[in-house]
């Protein structure tokens, strides 16, 4: 997309209401991580990232300007599960091109989930801190704001925060696809 082009979409996206996440209040940016209550509505900043529109979000994904990490949790079959019982994995959509990195985005994570986490940042952003990461996952829900705010911990210099997630961008028609959770030894 060029530059006119980017403008375009800017100002057509403005007129159709899409360029700004309706926010449901104020809600105050914490200290520390969210803690519980994850899908609940978001501040409108993530100190040390920067916080960005679908119509933003949708040019840094053309351009390939950003690596885009989807972090909703996923919740795996049961081990226990008695014999018969049928299970179904939920079916995941995110945007295209991205690593979802299922579970990463709790208050408190375990030392084997930040181990996953930081293996796949590092798989998509190398050892370079300053790609662009964005990090996205529902509307309303702190799974990505704590996620990336643990990236801004981590070093990262460049981390953007989607807070509309999946439902802004099919919201915006724009397309998705299904994914399974990242695995390490992908």
């Amino acid at each position: 997309m060029n530059g006119r082009e980017t403008i375009f979409v800017l100002v057509a996206a403005s007129l159709l209401g899409l360029a700004e996440p309706t926010w449901a209040g104020d809600i105050a940016e914490p200290s520390g991580f969210r803690m519980d209550d994850y899908r609940a509505p978001v501040p409108r900043t993530l100190q040390g990232a920067r916080v960005v529109t679908t119509v933003e979000a949708e040019a840094l994904w053309r351009t390939k300007k950003a690596i885009f990490f989807d972090v909703m949790p996923d919740t795996p079959k049961p081990a226990n599960l008695p014999a018969g019982t049928i299970w179904r994995d939920k079916v995941r959509k995110d945007i295209p091109g991205s690593i979802w990195l299922a579970n990463v985005g709790y208050g408190a994570i375990s030392q084997e989930t930040a181990s996953y986490f930081r293996q796949g940042l590092a798989a998509k952003a190398g050892t370079d801190k300053s790609r662009t990461v964005l990090f996205y996952c529902m509307t309303n829900c702190w799974m990505s704001w704590n996620a990336a705010k643990r990236a801004v911990q981590w070093g990262y210099s460049s981390v953007i925060w989607y807070p509309l997630g999946a439902d802004g961008w099919e919201d915006a028609n724009l397309p998705l696809e299904e994914k399974k959770p990242y695995a390490t030894n992908n």
